[in-house]
């Protein structure tokens, strides 16, 4: 048990007058336990209670050998898991359900009354987690850097006659090359018309003389996601290009200028996007300007107009301004994931934006 994240959730779970909940969403256990559990369809669950109490209940197919430092209590499958787990709580509190808890479990904590009433707790635990400690911030800045390494290596092949399919498995090796152990997201690997669409769903074209080529990536390093955008072109980048390109990187820099303490969520992607709406291209700038980032690639906290929520030192997230002409066929996305300090915020992704750049046809 991560003591110091355990004291905080409790903190959080008084702030937010929520006196006992459960957690169950397997990245949530891996904050706190620093142990991947996969249940699968069974019932496990970790019970918190605000006065200290930590219990977890678990089906006896995931024994634990080594401690925890928790209290465990196994049932097996002729047993009901959830009657068990409602023995250690207090019937007459209010309870918080993980987001990711299944409706069967809820539906019959319910029916058994172990609560007084039922709410969301990610107002806890996910807030908990949008806060990185400095061992957090190590581990993302390392898997920043590998993920720079994947996109060194993966430019040459835009110009070598893949499709986007194979452009895309190109991206899983390098991934496994440089010490990943899996991809944070599927990647976005886009020629032309195909990077003009923001989410575009990989397919079987090959890029060509002259395409932008949009390339979205992420991996997993010690539990933690990486995620870089970076544009590059084909053969030559025309004047029309260029252009989009420049505005496009300005826009990503007043985004990282106005991510700092204090300033709102919603500044940064203000920032961004005002740029772009002055440069004439806001319609075609289609999505928020980013997304927090930790244990998984896309966590709580976006980076939108919608959200007013103060920054904080310790968070993570994402600018990754765009604009996208898809009947020019040219998209360009330029993202770099952000720490904030205590003054501003440091730039975990390392690799050039500066220069546009241009692969060679056949390299």
């Amino acid at each position: 048990m991560k003591k110091d994240r355990l004291e905080r959730t409790i903190a959080k779970m008084k702030e937010k007058d929520i006196p006992q909940m459960l957690v169950s969403d397997q990245y949530a256990l891996y904050y706190l336990l620093d142990k991947t559990f996969v249940f699968g369809e069974r019932m496990g669950a970790l019970y918190i209670n605000v006065d200290g109490t930590v219990h977890f209940v678990l089906n006896k197919l995931f024994p634990q050998v080594e401690d925890l430092g928790v209290e465990i209590t196994y049932y097996d499958d002729v047993e009901d898991g959830v009657e068990i787990l409602s023995r250690f709580v207090d019937k007459e509190k209010t309870m918080g359900i993980d987001k990711t808890w299944p409706a069967r479990f809820v539906l019959r904590l319910q029916e058994l009354g172990a609560g007084s009433s039922f709410v969301n707790n990610a107002c806890v635990i996910d807030k908990v987690r949008q806060v990185k400690g400095e061992d957090e911030h190590k581990i993302m800045k390392e898997s920043a850097l590998k993920i720079d390494q994947v996109m060194d290596k993966l430019i040459p092949w835009v110009a070598k006659g893949l499709t986007e399919i194979e452009l895309n498995q190109k991206t899983a090796e390098l991934c496994k090359e440089v010490g990943f152990s899996g991809m944070s997201f599927d990647p976005i690997t886009a020629y032309g018309k195909g990077g003009a669409d923001p989410h575009h769903i990989t397919d079987n074209s090959k890029g060509k003389h002259g395409d932008s080529v949009v390339l979205d990536i992420g991996g997993m390093w010690k539990g933690y996601a990486s995620d870089i955008t970076r544009t590059v072109f084909i053969g030559e980048v025309s004047e029309r290009q260029k252009q989009i390109y420049n505005i496009v990187l300005e826009a990503n820099k007043r985004g990282i200028a106005a991510a700092k303490p204090g300033n709102k969520m919603s500044d940064v992607d203000k920032a961004a996007r005002d740029y772009i709406t002055e440069q004439g291209f806001g319609e075609y700038f289609t999505h928020r300007t980013g997304h927090s980032i930790g244990l998984e690639d896309h966590e709580v906290g976006d980076v939108s107009l919608a959200n007013d929520e103060i920054i904080v030192p310790g968070q993570c997230f994402s600018v990754e301004p765009g604009i996208y002409l898809y009947d020019e066929g040219i998209g360009v996305r330029i993202e770099d994931i952000l720490y904030i300090t205590e003054d501003g915020c440091e730039v975990l992704n390392e690799y050039p934006k500066d220069e546009i750049i241009v692969v060679p046809d056949g390299e």
